[in-house]
């Protein structure tokens, strides 16, 4: 199983970042995929979720109206689109895959955003 992140960066307050998370090991299409983030010294949290079909998603208060999660499962590929990013957001950003019961979870190792003027 791997989960490769990309896409994280350093980029300026009010930009945008588009994230990717590529998957391969199991059926991409039947788990659930999320973002998670980072900050130094803080819990990790939950920034985004999407099911399977890509019908449902859900989002954290603080990123919601900026970011969007999506995906394609021909490529299973995850992707976070976020904009009009804020110095708040800087972390490191993990993608997650969960399925079944008892719930089944694979991270990817992270990749680094750092908003900053």
């Amino acid at each position: 199983v791997q989960l490769v992140e990309s896409g994280g960066g350093l980029v300026q307050p009010g930009g945008s970042l588009r994230l990717s998370c590529a998957c391969s090991g199991f059926t991409f299409s039947r788990y659930y995929m999320s973002w998670y983030r980072q900050a130094p010294g803080k819990e990790r949290e939950l920034v985004a979720l999407i099911r399977g079909d890509g019908v449902h998603t859900n989002y954290a208060d603080s990123v919601k109206g900026r970011f969007t999660i999506s995906r394609d499962n021909a490529k299973n590929t995850v992707y976070l689109q976020m904009n009009s990013l804020k110095p708040e957001d800087t972390a490191v950003y993990y993608c997650k895959a969960s399925a079944g019961v008892p719930v089944i979870n694979y991270w990817g190792k992270g990749t680094l955003v750092t908003v900053s003027s």
